[in-house]
Parts: C-alpha cells; sequence; structure tokens
C-alpha cells in the first residue's frame, strides 16, 4: 500500500472511521504503524482502519468539497 496525501480526493473506500491508503503526515511516528489488521502498509486490501483524528473533520471537509462539483 502506499501513502496518500491528507488532502487528496476521497476514495470510494474511504470513510469516517478508514481511508484507503495511509493518509498520516508522518507515518513513521504513527502508534498504528505496521499492525496487522489496521495499517493500511500492512493490510491486504490497503485499509487504514485508524486514522488520525483529524481524519474526521478532513473526510467532511473532503466530501463536501467533492459533492459541491456534482
Amino acid at each position: 500500500m502506499h501513502k496518500v496525501p491528507f488532502d487528496a480526493p476521497l476514495n470510494d473506500k474511504d470513510s469516517e472511521t478508514q481511508t484507503y491508503g495511509c493518509r498520516q503526515n508522518n507515518p513513521d511516528i504513527c502508534g498504528s504503524n505496521g499492525l496487522v489488521g489496521i495499517c493500511a502498509f500492512v493490510s491486504d486490501d490497503g485499509i487504514c482502519r485508524k486514522p488520525s483524528r483529524a481524519w474526521k473533520k478532513q473526510y467532511a471537509k473532503l466530501k463536501g468539497l467533492y459533492e459541491s462539483k456534482e
């Protein structure tokens, strides 16, 4: 799995509680980095199941931007 910029457009697998790919600004200091079943870098599906606390707000912002363009 790869790193995805925090402000990149939403993926259909993104939600308030998970991200497709790692959206951490600094994955090296993430407490979940490398944890099987949680970290996008080691999960078969590439899903981060414990995004940063800021992600929920960013998700809402990105969702609003995306929906306003439709």
